[in-house]
């Protein structure tokens, strides 16, 4: 009887632990594994699909008229195995009406009328635009036919908007110098486990867009530049003939060239002297397009080869106050971050043919765009500028879905923030600056939400909860998980991840699958600690026993969150040692952990360092022999 109850204990306790090792699904992406559009071994499935659209967009600006009108025609392509009888329209500007929810308060400035849709076609034939009451920064687009699988639509739109005077993300940054994203109307996306997405911009949260085509036409007044997302197709059209050529020899030097300097815009050298100029850019599988315009901005402009082995150079840029000191140097932080990006971490070769950081004041990333404030302190003005570019991978190469789960995004853009940080400035102060602006706000504040698991939908999310989840707290994960699998393993199972996915929508389920796969081993228990779990970090030492020459230490993590730990070890004779261990001596047993140290010195005492992965108790943290 003895033995048949071992048995069945022994059944129950592996039982247990095979499904401890599962990932919890929410119902929907369940479903998608079962349509075999996602794959298990975390590749897209046999099934998988995505739509997508080809955009023509003509935009027109007058500053310092804030009104922005434009027409576009749009090509909307279904792949889906679905008839759709309606389209979802992105109105993501709606979120300036006084009557729109958001995520935090704003001001009078902040607020205008949203967009207004002047004029609707579908396949050539006028529409008449009806208002969603129920909604603000989406539209049901009703079709007048199902779109068919493998069938495209044509969509023709005319609409205008107010630039906001509070300059956020978007908006007037000064009475001539305007800054515009989300200023589109977009078909939403729809996808193979969420179907429309239906998520409200309240101006938290971040954004979920389909792989498109884009060609955008921008026309401003004669003396006004612009900058953008894609490649710029007519420099000859717009600049005069001496400011084209400095342009021109930018996209060749790695050092930087002032293509137009205040001095020369106030004496009308470098755009061309026609009332009007449009400038066109074209980009192709983005998911998203910002512009910059200004008519006193300075423009600096240098390349950088981001790839050795085909001599690939990137473009890289600025537009910036003259009075901006730190701006001075923008283009030089570019190329750095774009070049050791490129050939360190992620170490994939940067995807696009340019890199622009435009003054504005949000910190903000878009497509070969960044909206950065300007600071009195360079290193800080370099940390944001780097943070910003490393979202080039996370979401943009990527396609994650932001606005749910940012911390896909925010999250690795992060770790790559201070991974590069340590190129700069060295590992002591990157690391300090990493424990202060990322981590110590959530460590140091024991409230629940701050605990809330990382897999939360984000926009679920308010206050601190947001942040740390989406930066600190998932970086956090990311880099214990570099740490675990060692720098070689862990960069092959990123950049598998990213090949297998790169220009698609992967889940969190579909990471966190690719790297199980790549690695060969069932990292379930380290997902499920760091984020499915409510979980923080918090490690002590419990005791140490000695015996003959070996000491066997007992660790205990009271937070839950498998972190590294360093045990500084200190001998009676008054030297000391590091001891480095990875998370991986929680598999297993989350809550305990042994650790032999093999000595014929005695030990005086042992002391615990999270380092970057800050212990919200020290007072347990140290073990002194009696």
């Amino acid at each position: 009887m003895t033995r048949y109850l071992l048995l069945f204990m022994t059944f129950a306790l592996c039982f247990s632990n095979v499904q401890a090792q599962k990932l919890y699904q929410p119902r929907n992406v369940k479903q998608a594994y079962e349509k075999d559009t996602r794959s298990p071994d975390g590749m897209p499935g046999e099934n998988y699909w995505q739509n997508r659209a080809e955009y023509t967009i003509n935009i027109t600006a007058s500053p310092p008229n804030r009104t922005i009108r434009g027409s576009e025609h749009i090509t909307y392509y279904n792949n889906s195995p679905d008839s759709l009888e309606t389209l979802m329209i992105d109105l993501f500007l709606n979120n300036h009406k006084p009557t729109a929810p958001r995520g935090n308060g704003t001001s009078r400035e902040y607020l205008t009328s949203g967009v207004h849709i002047d004029s609707l076609a579908i396949n050539g034939q006028t529409q008449k635009w009806k208002d969603n009451p129920r909604s603000v920064t989406f539209d049901p687009l009703q079709l007048p036919q199902p779109l068919a699988p493998g069938e495209s639509v044509e969509l023709s739109i005319d609409w205008h908007y107010k630039v906001s005077k509070q300059a956020g993300r978007e908006g007037q940054i000064d009475s001539t110098s305007y800054f515009l994203a989300y200023f589109y109307p977009r078909v939403a996306v729809y996808d193979d486990h969420n179907g429309w997405d239906t998520i409200e911009f309240t101006g938290r949260q971040e954004f979920y867009n389909d792989f498109n085509d884009y060609t955008v036409n921008i026309t401003v007044p004669k003396g006004y530049l612009v900058w953008g997302t894609g490649t710029l197709q007519n420099p000859g059209e717009v600049l005069q003939p001496k400011a084209e050529g400095r342009f021109q020899k930018s996209l060749t030097v790695d050092s930087t060239l002032t293509v137009a300097s205040l001095d020369q815009l106030k004496a009308d050298k470098v755009t061309t002297q026609n009332g009007t100029n449009t400038w066109t850019f074209t980009s192709s599988n983005i998911p998203d397009v910002a512009f910059g315009l200004s008519n006193h901005f300075v423009w600096d402009a240098a390349s950088v080869v981001a790839d050795s082995g085909s001599n690939q150079r990137v473009s890289v840029q600025a537009a910036y106050n003259d009075t901006s000191a730190d701006y001075r140097h923008m283009v030089g932080y570019g190329r750095h971050a774009v070049k050791w990006f490129s050939n360190n971490w992620p170490g994939v070769t940067y995807p696009y043919p340019k890199s622009t950081v435009f003054q504005g004041g949000a910190g903000m990333e878009y497509p070969m765009m960044a909206n950065d404030a300007s600071y009195p302190d360079t290193v800080f003005a370099r940390f944001v500028a780097e943070h910003e570019i490393a979202h080039t991978y996370f979401p943009f190469y990527m396609g994650t879905n932001e606005s749910r789960y940012a911390f896909m995004d925010e999250g690795w853009a992060t770790a790559l923030e201070l991974l590069v940080g340590r190129q700069d400035l060295g590992k002591t102060r990157a690391n300090q600056m990493f424990r202060r602006f990322r981590v110590a706000r959530w460590i140091n504040n024991p409230d629940p939400t701050n605990d809330l698991p990382i897999i939360t939908p984000a926009d679920m999310l308010t206050g601190a909860a947001y942040g740390n989840n989406a930066y600190g707290k998932a970086a956090l994960g990311y880099l214990a998980l570099k740490d675990m699998l060692g720098n070689e393993l862990f960069k092959k199972c990123l950049h598998t991840y990213m090949d297998r996915w790169h220009g698609k929508h992967p889940t969190p389920w579909d990471f966190f699958y690719s790297f199980n796969d790549v690695s060969g081993r069932n990292l379930n228990w380290f997902w499920n600690s760091w984020f499915f779990e409510n979980s923080y970090i918090d490690l002590a030492i419990a005791g140490a026993e000695s015996s003959q020459n070996r000491y066997s230490v007992t660790l205990k993590n009271i937070g839950g969150m498998p972190a590294p730990v360093d045990m500084k070890v200190t001998y009676g004779d008054g030297s000391t040692e590091v001891l480095h261990q990875s998370p991986g001596i929680w598999k297993g047993n989350q809550n305990q952990a042994t650790v032999d140290i093999q000595s014929e010195k005695a030990i005086k005492s042992i002391e615990l360092s999270g380092g970057i992965w800050m212990d919200a108790d020290l007072s347990n943290n140290k073990w002194t022999s009696s």
